[in-house]
């Protein structure tokens, strides 16, 4: 049988498969989801570098030491942020309102798994998965299958181990885009979490099924003159260096703004940089973007050295990033899009507002709705750039990659960052646990209705009788009466109580006649 056909036949038993466990699941306890999503969590963390170092064998890119801390962070520190959640029964209580909250699973999770982060991914969604009562199947990216595969083949052993049904998690083994097309649109998938390229996220919010998708990043990193110098440029160029640039999130550009450009290129001579000018620059962009400003993949995660020997030229052994000056956002200008490597382009702004300006522009140039950085210490500034810039995870003196993941700062640690309405998805959230029930609302009468519809018991909520008439929907009133008098307060019986109603409804019906 044909590869793409059996690998759509695997999707389907792993889907029937994954349904059943799901079903037995969904009756588990909070203790039950907890002991088997920290023994998931323990085994991720313990195989960390095994599977760093599998993940760069595997795709060929990124850096070990990086993605050992990756695999930390989406086994352990995810965990941590997730061990006191409630995610069974009842979840909240409004007992004013008389309204409770019953988290419900939402059924089988696609989970779409990227080249990049393969391992820190596919076990940070799967540990999101069973916390939430669901099952998952993980789709693999083609050249990421083998550490994909053992990434969640550990993790499924101790969810087992730990009292979770078989085929609670899986990963298909045949991966294609056709087998990814298959898991989307199963009848049994109830969620789609996409973590990848354009087209796959484009791919699961068109499938029909409700999907969690992430958009591109081509993040700024505004130095203002304000910040801690020497902190700004170590974090940036930490940030791009880290993993070798591979996650969506990491700094694409540097803003520095005019007053501090020669303190921050005074700092820069501490960092392991090579400026890359003249007829290198040349040959730079013409190695990494395309003619139809697509970026060429084989820059994709690799090491700044190589990078510059690929495209003509060298640099010292010891780069970790290469430095490219632009004077401008877009197409006629190549490195100002997002690298997915230790690339940075490097702007300089005349002054906040320029440099606000800069990071709108180069959002909007592909990045739209993901992440930027300020480094600064004006609370008035910091102000003006979350509100202008298009992103839904604004930064503050830190390097990029870590704060937007949560590593860093007190965001939700994720490794799916939504990019919004902005970037063509339905949250701007670091995507957790919580995105993943179904939240089921039982609410208790709170006031009655007599003759005509009206209201006739107190209104709980307002604290007096109350009919809204049309006004009341433009802000222009609502008829009212004073606070109804209680009992305790009054000392009157429950039978004057049920005068006075009548007695307010007959004058709210005179009024409506009238």
């Amino acid at each position: 049988m044909d590869r793409d056909l059996r690998g759509q036949q695997e999707v389907r038993d792993l889907c029937s498969v994954a349904a059943k466990a799901q079903r037995l699941f969904a009756e588990a306890s909070q203790q039950q989801v907890d002991d088997i999503c920290a023994a998931m969590a323990q085994a991720g963390f313990r195989a960390s570098r095994q599977l760093a170092e599998l993940a760069v064998k595997d795709t060929g890119m990124g850096k070990v030491e990086d993605k050992i801390t990756k695999n930390e962070f989406s086994t352990r520190d995810l965990w941590e942020s997730l061990a006191g959640l409630k995610t069974v029964g009842e979840i909240s209580r409004d007992r004013r309102k008389k309204v409770t909250v019953l988290a419900e699973p939402m059924g089988v999770v696609a989970g779409i798994i990227p080249t990049t982060n393969p391992t820190s991914t596919v076990m940070y969604k799967a540990i999101i998965a069973v916390k939430s009562r669901n099952a998952m199947v993980a789709s693999p990216h083609p050249n990421a299958t083998e550490c994909t595969l053992e990434a969640i083949r550990i993790v499924a052993d101790a969810a087992v181990k730990a009292g979770a049904p078989e085929g609670l998690l899986s990963c298909i083994s045949l991966p294609s885009k056709e087998a990814a097309q298959a898991l989307m649109r199963d009848p049994r998938v109830s969620i789609i979490l996409s973590t990848g390229g354009t087209a796959i996220v484009r791919a699961a919010h068109s499938s029909g099924k409700p999907a969690y998708g992430v958009g591109p990043g081509n993040v700024p990193a505004f130095i203002e003159r304000s910040a801690d110098i020497r902190k700004a440029v170590r974090d940036i160029i930490l940030g791009k260096a880290f993993d070798y640039g591979l996650l969506c999130s990491a700094e694409n550009a540097m803003i520095v703004e005019h007053p501090v450009e020669r303190r921050v290129r005074d700092a820069l001579k501490d960092e392991q940089v090579a400026w890359i000018t003249g007829a290198e620059k040349a040959q730079l962009e013409q190695f990494m973007v395309h003619p139809d400003g697509t970026l060429n993949t084989a820059v994709v995660g690799k090491p700044a050295t190589r990078i510059a020997k690929m495209a003509g030229f060298s640099v010292p052994e010891a780069t970790d990033v290469l430095l490219v000056e632009q004077t401008g956002v877009g197409h006629e200008h190549p490195l100002s899009r997002e690298k997915l490597s230790p690339v940075l382009a490097y702007y300089t702004a005349a002054g906040a507002e320029e440099g606000i300006s800069l990071a709108e522009q180069l959002v909007n140039y592909g990045g739209v709705g993901h992440t930027a950085v300020i480094h600064s210490s004006s609370e008035e500034v910091i102000t003006r750039y979350a509100r202008r810039v298009r992103a839904f995870r604004i930064l503050v003196n830190t390097p990029a990659p870590h704060g937007s993941v949560g590593y860093t700062t007190g965001l939700a640690p994720a490794m799916t960052l939504g990019s919004g309405t902005w970037g063509g998805a339905i949250t701007g959230d670091n995507i957790s646990a919580l995105h993943l029930i179904n939240r089921k609302r039982v609410g208790w009468e709170l006031e009655t209705l007599g003759p005509g519809g009206v209201k006739v018991a107190a209104n709980t909520r307002r604290g007096s009788y109350s009919r809204f008439d049309d006004d009341s929907l433009t802000g222009r009133g609502a008829v009212e009466a004073e606070a109804a008098p209680t009992e305790e307060d009054q000392g009157i019986d429950s039978q004057e109580i049920d005068r006075v109603a009548e007695s307010f409804t007959r004058d709210l019906q005179s009024q409506e006649s009238a």
